[in-house]
């Protein structure tokens, strides 16, 4: 199972939808289960170093099976994962990045908002990953 170019595009609308409801300019990143992109947007006036902040956010949903926030709750000085954002070309540990998960449990992508707070950030996420199934850490994180 994998996100299809049809529901990343469903999921990018449902993310600027939120993103116009609460009155904030987003950029939004869609990747495949590999970590890929698969869809990306950036509204307008949206900060253009938000563009690699929020592909960086999927990436370390997909990477790593699970919100980019509670990585950044494990890579904190004298935690189990400090300094983890420097692996993988960068990462971002604060919250916007999503993993997306099918009915059955399997990693089928990722969401990367970026554009405003982290809280927002996270509610247009949310709003996106709920087209395609949840963002809970799936059962079986392997990819395709």
């Amino acid at each position: 199972m994998h996100v299809s170019f049809e529901v990343a595009q469903e999921i990018i609308e449902k993310a600027v939808e939120k993103s116009k409801q609460i009155g904030v300019k987003m950029c939004i990143a869609v990747l495949d289960s590999g970590g890929n992109l698969k869809s990306f947007t950036r509204m307008d006036d949206a900060w253009v170093g938000s563009i690699d902040i929020a592909i960086k956010k999927a990436k370390t949903a997909c990477y790593f099976a699970m919100p980019s926030g509670e990585i950044g709750k494990l890579s904190v000085p004298s935690s189990p994962l400090y300094g983890i954002e420097h692996s993988n070309d960068g990462l971002i540990t604060f919250p916007g990045g999503l993993p997306i998960v099918d009915e059955e449990g399997m990693l089928i992508g990722a969401i990367g908002v970026s554009g405003d707070t982290v809280e927002n950030d996270h509610l247009v996420a949310q709003a996106g990953v709920n087209v395609a199934g949840v963002c809970d850490v799936p059962k079986h994180p392997w990819r395709t």
